[in-house]
């Protein structure tokens, strides 16, 4: 079959979204590393719409391990398919894509990290992909790191690869390029910058303190679920297209970027391509994780006692669908302050909204996993300020209740728990007093929780319900 490019992009069926900018145009302002599913579904998309007014900002996509994404997009001029799945499906080809590097390309990178017109670097590479160690600093003795030490000028890292690409404009007189990193870290910016620093100190301390002075690491927080593009995936969109399409990636229609303001004169329109640019990027984040994702485990642990296997099943439960909007209206967002441009209420029915999405198949048992790492973020800190308010924990008890009789159903079937504390986690909640024995776990319930008199109570009476076969009249309240 005839593969994706710019000579078959006018032959394509009439409902397949074009690009709105002229790709001969495009030059390169973007490196990123990293072009996974996630950055070319997300980032990417973003930077789509910027080239429809302003052709600086074409994106290289960079690969340090893998050449199968580069290959794919250099065989394709660039070009992909974006699916947004969802009720009213729609599909698009991107064209943000000006360049790509694989491994072996080292040459390559360097000359166009040094590059003038480059402004801006991304990533997404996961936490993993930074070299940090447990406390979120550069682990000096991972292997990368090791290597980028002792041979600056041949980087195995992405660290040293963006403290290289800083350094040769230090010498040339240029300005440094902003680096946004776009992998779900809390205050990503921040570790990124002390990291590229920390490696920096290794080479040359006035580097060092130059990127500490002189380079924009933003903060971020990016949001939209990307389902993996599978076999059947790719043969829906060839089938759609008429033209083979390997780099084809999938998304729900909501996707969200947030980003820290920084400085960049002349820099590309980010605010009109749809990124909310703020000064309080842990908002954000806060609001993410308490209603988001707090929302989810509560769906997961509840939806599984009830037999329901999807997000989707979960929110279509009337009872359990209406619980978790109470809880996340009324209870969840009481706890948040105020966020620079975020309409909380608004943030909320979005989020409920996307649960609805029948295309997204998201499953609780795997939101389910690690729980022990979780709760503490996304339902314990909730539960603590609305303890500290005097609000209601009424609510609040109960996903937390239902992730108690889900462990010990686990434990008792003698099925696997996902959890790094799996064998405690086990122990405790097939104890003679399950509830107390939990509750004592201070790697999960910090003290302000767990030793508080109305939690404990209220804890202890919905765990009870839920054993007595009473779990629908929990959720009715």
């Amino acid at each position: 079959m005839t593969t994706l490019s710019r000579a078959t992009l006018a032959g394509l069926p009439a409902g397949i979204l074009r690009p709105g900018h002229d790709l001969a145009a495009i030059r390169t302002g973007i490196v990123h590393f990293g072009p996974g599913a996630f950055h070319r579904a997300h980032q990417a998309a973003f930077i789509d719409k910027v080239l429809d007014s302003d052709p600086r900002w074409g994106i290289a996509a960079v690969s340090l391990r893998s050449g199968t994404t580069t290959d794919a997009l250099k065989a394709q001029d660039g070009l992909y398919t974006l699916a947004v799945i969802d009720r009213e499906p729609s599909t698009r080809i991107i064209a943000a894509h000006s360049d790509a590097i694989g491994p072996g390309e080292g040459a390559r990178l360097r000359a166009l990290l040094a590059s003038p017109e480059v402004r801006i670097a991304t990533s997404t590479v996961t936490e993993k992909g930074y070299c940090l160690g447990g406390d979120g600093t550069l682990d000096m003795n991972h292997p990368d790191i090791v290597h980028d030490r002792a041979r600056p000028e041949e980087p195995a890292s992405v660290i040293g690869w963006i403290v290289t690409g800083l350094a040769d404009r230090r010498t040339a007189g240029v300005a440094p390029f902003a680096m946004l990193c776009c992998d779900n870290m809390t205050g990503n910016g921040g570790k990124l910058r002390a990291a590229c620093v920390a490696l920096a100190r290794e080479w040359d301390a006035d580097l060092a303190d130059w990127i500490a002075t002189e380079v924009a690491f933003p903060d971020s927080m990016v949001d939209s679920i990307t389902p993996a593009s599978d076999a059947a995936f790719l043969a829906t969109v060839a089938d759609a297209l008429g033209v083979e399409d390997k780099a084809a990636v999938q998304r729900e229609s909501f996707t969200q970027w947030v980003l820290q303001r920084f400085d960049m004169a002349d820099g590309p329109d980010l605010a009109a391509a749809g990124v909310t640019l703020t000064s309080d990027v842990r908002g954000y984040e806060q609001a993410k994780l308490r209603i988001l994702n707090g929302s989810h485990s509560s769906l997961a642990y509840i939806g599984l006692l009830l037999g329901h296997e999807t997000v989707f099943e979960a929110m279509s439960d009337e009872a359990l669908g209406g619980f978790v909007t109470r809880l996340a209206h009324q209870d969840i967002a009481a706890s948040l302050g105020p966020v620079d441009g975020l309409d909380v209420p608004g943030y909320v029915d979005a989020v409920l909204d996307r649960f609805r999405n029948p295309a997204i198949r998201h499953l609780l048992a795997q939101i389910a996993w690690d729980g022990s790492q979780k709760l503490p973020y996304r339902l314990l800190d909730t539960t603590a300020a609305a303890l500290d308010a005097g609000r209601s924990v009424e609510r609040l008890v109960v996903p937390v209740a239902a992730w108690i009789a889900f462990l010990g159903n686990k434990a008792k079937a003698g099925e696997t728990i996902t959890d790094p504390l799996a064998d405690v986690l086990a122990a405790a909640a097939t104890d003679a007093a399950p509830v107390e024995a939990v509750l004592a776990l201070r790697q999960v319930f910090p003290a302000r929780v767990a030793e508080d008199a109305r939690y404990r109570e209220a804890l202890g009476a919905a765990f009870s319900a839920i054993q007595a076969g009473k779990l629908g009249d929990l959720l009715a309240g």
